[in-house]
C-alpha cells in the first residue's frame, strides 16, 4: 500500500484578495472545494491544511481536513516559496502521525477546478511511470515557437525558441503547456532533497487537464468569473 499525504497550503496574508482562501464562492469557502475533492478521492485519509491563520484552520476543520500544526512565520511571508512549506508539512505530519509517507499530493486552493477522476488519473500515471514529480498542465494559449517573443540586448525582438525551419502556423509548432498549479504529486525522497527546487524538471511528467482548469483565482474579478462558469454549467467543482 502507498501511504499518501495530501497537503493544502493556505496562508492568511493574501494581498490580491483579502482572505481569499476562505472567501465565499457560490456560498462556500474557496478552500472547501479542494478539501471535498481530496476527501472524495478517498485514497488518503490524511488531508492536512498548512496555514498560519486560525480562521483558515477553523474553516478547514469544519470541512473535514486536519490542521495538526500551525505554519511558522518564516514560511508564511509573501516571498516564501511553496516547496519548503510542503516539506515542513511532510516532516511535521510524519512526526505527529508516526507514519512515513511514500507520496505527497499537493492541491492548490486557488485552482479548484479538478475532480476525483483527475486525482485518480494522476495517481495511475504516477505509479506507472515512477517519476520524481507529476504536475498538472493545460494547453498553452501562446507558443514560444510561433507567437512569443523576447527582447534582445540590442533592443530588437526575436522568437523565444527557434526551429531550423520557420513555423508559419500555430498548429505546426510543438505542443506546449501552461502549468495550472492545480495538482502536484511528489515522490517523498525527491521532495526531501536539498536541491528539489533546482531539480524540479529533472525527472518530471505532466497530466493534461481541461483548458478551463487553468483559471486561477487571484483577483476580485476571478471570483465573479468563476461563479459565472459554474452557473452556466461550463465547469463543476
Amino acid at each position: 500500500m502507498t501511504n499518501i499525504l495530501i497537503t493544502i497550503c493556505a496562508r492568511g496574508g493574501s494581498k490580491g484578495v483579502k482572505n481569499k482562501n476562505v472567501r465565499p464562492l457560490m456560498g462556500r469557502p474557496l478552500i472547501s472545494y479542494t478539501i471535498n475533492q481530496a476527501k472524495n478521492w478517498s485514497r488518503s485519509s490524511d488531508i492536512v491544511v498548512s496555514t498560519d491563520s486560525p480562521e483558515i484552520a477553523h474553516v478547514a476543520r469544519e470541512y473535514g481536513a486536519s490542521t495538526p500544526f500551525m505554519r511558522p512565520d518564516s514560511l508564511a511571508g509573501d516571498t516564501a516559496p511553496k516547496v519548503p512549506v510542503i516539506k515542513h508539512a511532510l516532516m511535521e505530519c510524519e512526526k505527529i502521525f508516526n507514519k512515513k509517507y511514500d507520496l505527497i499530493v499537493d492541491l492548490d486552493t486557488t485552482s479548484p477546478i479538478r475532480d476525483p477522476e483527475d486525482l485518480e488519473n494522476c495517481y495511475q500515471k504516477f505509479m506507472a511511470n515512477k517519476p520524481q514529480l507529476l504536475f498538472s498542465v493545460v494547453p498553452a494559449h501562446r507558443n514560444p515557437y510561433f507567437n512569443m517573443v523576447e527582447e534582445q540586448s540590442d533592443g530588437f525582438a526575436k522568437l523565444c525558441k527557434q526551429l531550423p525551419a520557420r513555423v508559419t502556423r500555430r498548429q505546426d509548432a510543438p505542443r506546449v503547456y501552461d502549468m495550472n498549479a492545480s495538482i502536484y504529486f511528489y515522490d517523498r525522497n525527491f521532495l526531501l532533497r536539498e536541491d528539489c527546487v533546482e531539480s524540479f524538471f529533472e525527472k518530471s511528467i505532466i497530466y493534461e487537464m481541461n483548458e478551463l482548469s487553468g483559471y486561477d483565482i487571484d483577483r476580485e474579478i476571478d471570483f465573479t468569473y468563476m461563479e459565472f462558469l459554474i452557473k452556466e454549467g461550463l465547469i463543476k467543482i
